[in-house]
């Protein structure tokens, strides 16, 4: 074969973007704008995605388009002319209709076209993933050339168990080959019971695997022949209808479809509705989607953010007063301007956010140019873009402010969706109220009495196919998928150790080891950690605890740990650092710290003997605060580890009060 010949058969690796989720569980943001501009962590979905797509080697991404196609083209060509990363080696290109209200309207609309060469990359412009796509694709090739009929591989990520985003699946496989056998989407509330599974599943299959509560990302591999399969079936409207098609008719087409299930160290997940928005949003700010963190830059050559101890990511072009908190999981855009007094923990501050005196911001997550009024509190709430809220307000779980809303001062909104102007009378079906001149509600269905026959509707409620809200997450759930939730933080101190926490505590000692010897990147230790977590159902305290305590015990293995103790710690640390400073963040985590600590002291005489030094140090490394040692040190029923510390403790208060009184001065 001549090399001409050789490079016109060569595969191009194409992946296709469908840009629009045809939902309205996105409102009021996606009424004004597209959903490939929605921001995570100050950045546009389709960033993610493309940088995704570039990393993994992909050669032509066609983004399909149907709603605000104008906006969608200017975005994507002002990236291209300014050269962003991805815009080097990968040619983008626009597909639109506005006639298409499907996922299966568009692919028929690009089998039409005939733009689709060979085996694609088919995903949704939400779907935010770190994983390695050009090994799913390699596989799905091995695939075609043992099965001729596999159509497609779907992409499946280990889920938490019992939580429910709207993203949850129940697939039944073969286990030997991966082919998929049965599928059934998960009710976002959680209200199955019982599940049936076909019984000629098991009668006509010698080992079937029953897999309850995936992820479904919404990423696939496609062979060429999947195409052609929507264009005959215009039934075919989702890719779950293409999914139950084709295990419903697999004998008469012909086809088959293969499972791929994500490692626990890939993170994918898909934004289809305000309460997974808040999920990914913090797995970002937590690192889960490394390499593309705020800190390096995404799509950019240049960085733009520092990231700080507790995940706070700061633009170097940013004003915060002294006097301002800023707690951890953090991202403050450029030209922002926080007053004094005020108080942010997991939230994200957009660009040019002016935010007053003596607020409070929890879980909430301020779009470019918006503005809070002094003494305002906002929590778990999305604040969209050049909204202006008023002072003394209280913004309550769940509300969406859509861009250009004005709350007016002293008003306090529980848990709605408003827009800024009002919509026609019928548009939504359901009465719209209006709340301030600048501020309209957006009906939501009851979903309690969506099952009757009634179709009532009522302010505040979620429902499947309309916005569902953000809101703190029952104690069981985590606020995000691999992080740790504030009711973990507030628990109570480590329980004793049974077999699980045991199991736990020598696989992080173990997996603490191997990186060190190996000098792997940290960071990924952090995941492995999180992995054993969630395996174990360790709450945080337990988690901080056990990593201190690890770390401890490596540190006695050491060589002159005896006679260096304090030097040990310091040169164990400079690598373990990262993992420290992650779960050691707040005061509570710091007494877990410490506690660990204690405990050590029963069993090490080196630790005992040391431990004011130890202490110290990490005090002046600033891991640990002094609060925390003074609140640890008050509640210590060890009177002889209370006297060995006493001296330190008295230091600690003196220089306090000579700090207070210079400040008077």
């Amino acid at each position: 074969m001549s090399k001409a010949t050789a490079v016109e058969n060569k595969e191009i690796f194409q992946a296709i973007v469908i840009a629009d989720s045809h939902n309205d569980n996105l409102q009021p943001f996606t009424s004004r704008k597209p959903l490939a501009l929605l921001p995570i962590a100050n950045v546009p979905l389709i960033e993610y995605t493309l940088e995704s797509l570039s990393r993994n080697g992909v050669e032509e991404v066609i983004v399909f388009c149907c709603n605000h196609i104008e906006q969608v083209k200017r975005y994507v060509q002002e990236r291209q002319t300014a050269r962003c990363t991805w815009s080097i080696h990968m040619k983008v290109s626009i597909v639109s209709s506005e006639s298409c209200r499907s996922i299966g309207e568009a692919i028929r609309d690009l089998e039409a076209r005939n733009t689709i060469r060979g085996n694609v990359l088919l995903l949704g412009v939400d779907s935010v993933t770190n994983a390695d796509l050009a090994a799913l694709l390699d596989e799905h090739k091995r695939l075609v050339k043992l099965d001729r009929g596999a159509v497609m591989t779907v992409v499946y990520k280990e889920g938490l168990r019992r939580m429910r985003t709207g993203n949850e699946v129940m697939i039944a496989m073969e286990p030997r080959t991966r082919r998929l056998l049965y599928h059934q989407r998960l009710a976002a509330q959680e209200k199955e019971r019982n599940f049936e599974v076909p019984l000629e599943l098991f009668l006509g299959n010698r080992d079937v695997e029953v897999c309850h509560g995936l992820l479904d990302p919404q990423i696939a591999v496609c062979s060429q022949a999947a195409l052609p399969l929507f264009a005959d079936n215009f039934d075919f409207l989702s890719r779950d209808d293409f999914v139950r098609g084709v295990l419903i008719n697999e004998e008469i087409l012909n086809s088959r479809i293969y499972v791929a299930k994500l490692a626990r160290e890939e993170y994918a997940m898909r934004v289809n509705n305000w309460q997974s928005y808040q999920l990914v949003s913090l797995d970002v700010i937590n690192r889960w989607l490394y390499p593309m963190v705020p800190d390096t830059a995404i799509s950019e050559f240049r960085q733009q953010y520092k990231h700080f101890r507790n995940n706070i990511y700061r633009h170097g072009n940013v004003r915060l007063n002294r006097s301002c908190e800023l707690d951890g999981d953090l991202v403050v855009g450029e030209e922002s301007d926080i007053r004094e007094g005020t108080y942010l923990r997991q939230s994200v501050v957009g660009r040019g956010c002016q935010i007053g005196r003596n607020c409070r911001i929890v879980n909430s997550f301020l779009m470019e140019g918006a503005i809070v009024g002094d003494g305002t509190v906002l929590n778990h709430c999305i604040v969209g873009e050049g909204v202006k809220v008023g002072e003394g307000c209280t913004i309550n779980p769940g509300t969406v402010l859509g861009d250009g809303v004005e709350i007016p001062d002293r008003l306090v909104v529980a848990g709605l969706l408003l827009q800024a102007d009002e919509p026609p009378a019928d548009e939504w079906g359901a009465p719209v109220q209006k709340i301030a001149d600048r501020a309209y509600t957006i009906p939501v269905v009851d979903d309690e009495d969506s099952d009757s026959d009634e179709e009532d509707t009522k302010l505040g409620q979620p429902a499947m196919n309309q916005p569902i809200m953000i809101a703190p997450l029952p104690e069981r759930y985590p606020p995000s998928l691999y992080e740790p939730s504030d009711d973990e933080a507030d628990s109570n101190p480590a329980s004793p150790v049974p077999e699980d926490e045991n199991i736990f505590l020598s696989e992080v000692v173990e997996s603490l080891k191997r990186g060190f010897s190996e000098r792997t990147n940290a960071e990924y230790l952090i995941l492995e950690i999180n992995s054993s977590r969630y395996a174990y159902n360790m709450a945080l305290c337990e988690v901080n605890y056990y990593v201190v305590k690890a770390i401890l015990q490596i540190m006695l293995l050491q060589d002159g740990v005896a006679t260096n103790t304090v030097g040990t710690l310091r040169r164990l640390l400079e690598y373990f650092g990262v993992v420290f400073r992650n779960y050691i963040r707040d005061r509570e985590a710091m007494r877990n710290c410490l506690r660990a600590f204690e405990d050590m002291c029963s069993s090490s005489e080196t630790v005992r003997a040391k431990l004011p030094q130890l202490v110290h140090y990490l005090y002046e490394e600033d891991l640990i605060g002094e609060e925390a040692i003074i609140e640890w040190y008050e509640a210590l029923e060890d009177n002889a580890l209370k006297t060995i510390l006493s001296k330190l403790v008295q230091w600690l208060q003196e220089s306090s009060e000579e700090e207070d009184e210079d400040e008077e001065d």
